[in-house]
């Protein structure tokens, strides 16, 4: 049991997907921070507010309804989802693409051949081998 878990945790997927929770965290909070301090006062002063999250303040006897507080996170994921959006997902994409059109066009690409493609390369090299061999008996 403690290899198979000792397994798992070494994979490398695995490690990676961890550095990108560690790296997604610390740049949610960056972006948080952004909103916070800059986008949220903006937005604050349309309503005449310290910022938005002290903006639109509905109390109903002890219920207090924070929309500003609502709309603020709101916001701040609209502006991650966009961030990550153009910082990584598109870069991808545009990448992603990029190679395609490459093996379209039959030029090399950076990426390694696949194992199929690999098992292919040798099936063909052993049946030119083969061919070869035949040949030299045939003389």
């Amino acid at each position: 049991m403690l290899q198979g878990f000792k397994e798992f945790i070494t994979r490398g997927n695995v490690i990676d997907l961890a550095v990108a929770v560690v790296i997604g965290a610390a740049f949610t909070a960056v972006v948080g921070s952004i909103v916070d301090g800059l986008v949220n006062p903006l937005i604050g002063l349309l309503f005449n507010a310290d910022s938005l999250n002290t903006a639109m303040i509905l109390q109903i006897g002890n219920a207090k309804f924070t929309f500003g507080a609502v709309l603020a996170a709101i916001i701040t994921f609209l502006a991650v989802a966009l961030v990550v959006y153009l910082v990584f997902v598109l870069p991808m994409n545009k990448y992603r693409e990029h190679q395609a059109a490459k093996i379209a066009a039959g030029e090399p690409t950076d990426e390694p051949p696949t194992e199929t493609q690999l098992l292919e390369q040798i099936r063909d090299l052993l049946a030119e081998q083969r061919g070869v061999q035949q040949g030299r008996h045939t003389d």
